[in-house]
């Protein structure tokens, strides 16, 4: 299959820009499209033979349910059974944005967007591009991340292109995105409003809307059924083995240093994934910063780009610092601990 790139400038655009990609759609095609969170691999979430694509060109399996991506609110009417009160004011708050919201699914959703629950997920992305795309197409937009299935997720178009060139109808290389991480999922089809996936919104910010929410401390875990898009699989895995400390930064910092020594004796290219406080306390092996840990959501925009500059090195193993679990911290460190496998090492 030949893909078309299409450039275009996220500050400096016309829906005219656009309308090739929103024809591909309706013509159910597949279009990778940047969103504020990642990369996400588009095609028409009411087309069956459509989404069929999207699991064809990442290669996911087919029960793992998958976003449905509006650009306008009074489009979920036809999506779901009911809105119900604590979903107007999570929406009010939080849309367009970070926050995928679970409802009881109407009957016009196939079953192969939920992996046949009687629920779907939905969100409203902030990014431009993203909005104007689904509007011109006129059509909710199932969207997973624009990666293989189990690599790290797309943050830029170049990294779209690595995956997916051949695969697909059209890449919109949009530049890099904001935030860097998945979208927190958020199930209200439920007895009680629960986190199934930490994101861009964070806990805290949830709990002042809704203060009884909950979160899922399973969410690293294998379920049989998931709800939510990342619980069943192993996402976000660079090439390499990889490692996560957590606990006291001192500790993290002395545990690592360790560990150096001992995989260069055995042969081993490590990579450092340190942060701005630590990076000069490591005197071996590739060393790159995530960002400061005074502005967690600069570690969030950067970490999957660095596990993937890490493949490209072919390091053997990646030595990881982890993060606290305050704020975003708490979606680092789900993401972290998927692409390591659940390899966490506590200082």
């Amino acid at each position: 299959m030949e893909t078309k790139i299409v450039k275009i400038d996220k500050e400096d655009f016309k829906k005219e820009d656009l309308l090739g990609a929103s024809q591909i759609l309706k013509d159910g095609g597949v279009v990778a499209f940047p969103t504020e969170t990642v990369y996400g691999l588009g095609a028409n979430g009411l087309d069956e033979m459509a989404v069929k694509k999207i699991y064809k060109a990442k290669g996911r399996p087919s029960d793992n349910p998958l976003i449905l991506h509006i650009g306008e609110v009074d489009q979920l009417d036809s999506l779901v059974e009911e809105i119900p009160d604590i979903a107007f004011r999570c929406i009010d708050k939080f849309w367009p944005g970070p926050l995928t919201i679970i409802l009881k699914r109407s009957h016009k959703i196939p079953d192969i967007i939920t992996a046949g629950l009687d629920s779907v997920a939905i969100r409203m992305p902030e990014e431009p591009i993203a909005r104007e795309l689904i509007n011109l197409a006129s059509l909710p937009i199932a969207a997973p991340s624009a990666n293989l299935s189990g690599r790290p997720s797309p943050t830029s178009g170049a990294h779209v292109i690595e995956d997916m060139i051949g695969k697909i109808d059209v890449i919109i290389d949009g530049g890099d995105t904001g935030i860097g991480l998945e979208s927190t999922v958020l199930d209200l089809s439920g007895d009680r409003p629960m986190i199934l996936r930490p994101g861009g919104v964070s806990y805290e910010e949830l709990k002042k809307i809704i203060p009884h929410v909950i979160e899922d401390r399973a969410n690293l875990e294998s379920k049989e059924i998931p709800k939510s898009p990342g619980q069943k699989y192993r996402h976000y895995a660079p090439k390499a083995e990889m490692i996560v400390f957590q606990g006291e930064t001192e500790d993290i910092v002395k545990t690592i240093n360790e560990r150096i020594g001992k995989y260069i004796y055995e042969g081993k290219k490590i990579g450092v994934m340190a942060t701005d406080e630590t990076q000069d306390r490591y005197s071996k092996g590739i060393i790159k910063t995530l960002g400061t840990r005074k502005d967690k959501r600069s570690i969030a925009t950067k970490l999957f780009k660095v596990l993937r500059e890490f493949d490209e090195l072919n390091v053997d193993i990646i030595l990881s610092e982890g993060v606290e679990l305050d704020d975003i911290g708490k979606a680092i460190m789900n993401r972290m601990m998927k692409a390591s496998g659940g390899n966490i090492v506590n200082c």
